[in-house]
């Protein structure tokens, strides 16, 4: 995975997710659990579906109910501290609050993701939503296809079915 530039922000996710649920209309407490899992899940930067959370986290020690992590993602999400990723029959989430703009590259055979960067593509972005007046507060863009490791599996045994 390429190293995105981080953005500067003005307060920890922690804090920005507390925040957050005090100014809902119906002020919301911020649990143990909540807080686990957001420290757990800013301490790297992965793409995670729900399922692989909960394990990492219980293997981990922590407890962690089911109904929580799903409830305490929703709420990440319209927070703006993470990003829902639809790729078909799997959801995944990546960090969306103090990383940049960026797509990815997604292997169909590994599930592996590749964040990419391009200001030509970017520019693309602009200029398509300026021509129609477009007001663009983001987007999501995934390429699918094989990564280099995948590729060269299946040419390499394409080449031995061949012999």
């Amino acid at each position: 995975m390429n190293a995105l530039p981080s953005v500067e922000v003005s307060q920890s996710p922690e804090e920005k997710f507390r925040e957050y649920l005090t100014s809902r209309p119906r002020a919301q407490r911020y649990t143990s659990q909540q807080r686990d899992m957001v420290q757990y899940i800013f301490s790297k930067h992965n793409h995670f579906d729900a399922d692989e959370l909960i394990d990492e986290m219980k293997g981990k020690g922590f407890r962690v109910s089911r109904a929580t992590v799903y409830r305490t993602l929703n709420k990440l999400v319209d927070a703006g501290l993470l990003r829902r990723i639809n790729l078909g029959e799997r959801t995944v989430f990546e960090h969306d609050y103090g990383y940049a703009q960026h797509d990815h590259l997604y292997c169909e055979q590994c599930s592996s993701m590749i964040e990419f960067q391009d200001p030509q593509l970017e520019k693309l972005i602009q200029d398509v939503c300026a021509q129609q007046s477009f007001h663009n507060l983001g987007h999501t863009f995934i390429i699918r296809g094989l990564c280099a490791t995948c590729h060269r599996a299946r040419t390499t045994k394409r080449r031995l079915d061949l012999v």
